[in-house]
């Protein structure tokens, strides 16, 4: 039987309740999920476990700690994520994606990749002319895009940003919305301007979007054009039909990077409708200069609930098609 082994890494004081969390609940969780325990004194935190466990537990909290001292405020789901890539032994890649900052919001907040999944999407549109991020709400397909987005259009790599979205109706009628067309599309392309204000500013936002440097329209108004020297963000776009898919990427003009993101599970589209998306994937997977990226419920950036959500329909939908699969056959 393995012995009872002790380890003491040093705490500086400071970085105790951002890394400890508050009534110790984040030290809570990794003793509970490592099965270890944790004594705090003098500066000086001690780890008892079995061996195994207790170099786990030693790597993860001078994770957090560094983390902590490059200025970032550790929340449960930092630590959730932690412990996960512990469980994994890739707990040392927190350093690598908390060194990617892509870009800082208007408040000075960074924007970086905040699980493996989002590292790999980002790598991707560094490396890719058309990137198609798919996955659940809350993977930060679209936020990621547009940090990636302003940071091309900051750096002069692109010209002008455009941002599109189908209008397509969740349940609801755009003729029962008041105002002209464009009030009536405004609501379905909110979301992008909520990431733009954030990233930007409302002012600079402004100023760009009256000189045409930013565009934000309804897919239809794609058609006829060519898109050159841009960056290209079409969202939501599991409700494209496949002629709208064709349509819009056959727009791509010189200098231009395309970002397509969309959640296959949520579509608005008719029922027995194929969504553009799913024909995109199986039609362009080979072609070289285009990646697929598949982020899933491990990626959910938002409310530690939002991941249990995104798990269990992920769970229910898998029990569903399982069971499909037996009646068919």
């Amino acid at each position: 039987m393995s012995s009872i082994l002790e380890a003491l890494v040093e705490f500086p004081a400071e970085h105790e309740r951002n890394v400890f969390g508050a009534f110790d609940e984040h030290l809570k969780n990794i003793e509970k999920t490592l099965n270890v325990t944790l004594v705090s004194r003098d500066g000086m935190l001690k780890i008892l476990g079995m061996p195994k466990r207790v170099e786990a537990a030693r790597k993860l909290l001078e994770e957090l700690l560094e983390s902590s001292k490059r200025g970032n405020a550790i929340t449960a789901q930092d630590v959730n994520y932690a412990l996960a890539l512990t469980m994994e032994e890739k707990v040392e890649k927190l350093t690598e994606m908390d060194r990617d900052i892509i870009c800082h919001t208007v408040q000075g907040r960074p924007i970086r990749p905040k699980t493996l999944g989002q590292e790999q999407y980002v790598e991707a549109i560094r490396k890719n002319m058309i990137v198609f991020g798919v996955g659940p709400a809350g993977t930060g397909k679209t936020y990621l895009a547009m940090a990636m987005a302003v940071t091309a259009f900051r750096n002069d790599e692109v010209s002008r940003i455009i941002l599109t979205r189908p209008a397509i109706e969740a349940g609801e009628k755009l003729g029962f919305l008041p105002g002209d067309l464009q009030s009536k599309v405004d609501p379905y392309l909110r979301p992008l301007y909520d990431a733009l204000y954030q990233i930007m500013g409302p002012e600079h936002f402004t100023k760009n979007m009256e000189k045409g440097l930013i565009e934000v329209a309804p897919l239809a108004y794609m058609r006829g054009r060519t898109l050159d020297n841009a960056f290209i963000i079409l969202d939501e776009a599991q409700n494209t039909t496949p002629a709208q898919m064709k349509m819009f990427l056959t727009r791509i003009g010189f200098g231009s990077k395309v970002i397509v993101t969309g959640d296959a599970s949520q579509k608005d589209l008719p029922a027995g409708a194929v969504s553009g998306l799913d024909v995109a994937g199986r039609v362009l997977k080979k072609i070289e200069g285009i990646a697929f990226c598949k982020l899933t419920g491990k990626d959910v950036v938002r409310h530690p609930l939002v991941q249990k959500i995104v798990q269990a329909y992920e769970n229910y939908e898998a029990k569903n098609k399982a069971a499909k699969g037996r009646r068919t056959s």
